[in-house]
């Protein structure tokens, strides 16, 4: 009996040793959004798409440039618990993070990128989980918290 239970035990913590140690490809997981083909159309599909054109929502336009849009949202990100920066290309505006959930340290990607929109500037967000088939809204809650926050702090259009 005391194998089968070791047994178990393992066979459970091999899985979520993965979920927290599995390498992040930058190649992979920091994209531009306007370049996401697929937008999810149901929250089982684990991601959040905010971006003009096909989305799951239009992003708000603010009243400054992109290059001060994206580093008061950054400001915003970094200070958010077990967020990280994965990849930044300060060149093209774009950022990605990884944000790990609480308990079980699930990985979530967030890929951001400010491009000027007319009298402002704009975020285009994907933000998407690795492991699982859904995010339980965790994705969007987070994204539309750091908007929340980026919104008293910057005026919109």
């Amino acid at each position: 009996m005391a194998i089968l239970t070791v047994s178990a035990l393992v066979a459970a913590a091999v899985p979520l040793t993965w979920v927290r140690v599995a390498p992040s490809d930058v190649d992979r997981w920091h994209v531009d959004p306007m370049e996401v083909a697929h937008v999810p159309v149901k929250p089982k599909e684990g991601g959040w798409l905010m971006r003009t054109g096909p989305a799951n929502a239009a992003p708000p336009v603010f009243a400054t440039d992109p290059a001060t849009l994206l580093s008061a949202f950054d400001e915003i990100v970094r200070a958010t618990p077990r967020t990280k920066v994965l990849f930044e290309d300060a060149p093209k505006g774009r950022t990605t993070y990884l944000t790990r959930s609480a308990v079980m340290g699930f990985p979530d990607y967030t890929s951001v990128k400010a491009v000027p929109e007319a009298g402002g500037a704009a975020l285009m967000i994907w933000a998407r989980n690795r492991f699982g088939i859904s995010d339980m809204g965790a994705n969007r809650r987070r994204v539309e918290a750091w908007l929340a926050e980026l919104s008293e702090r910057l005026p919109h259009r």
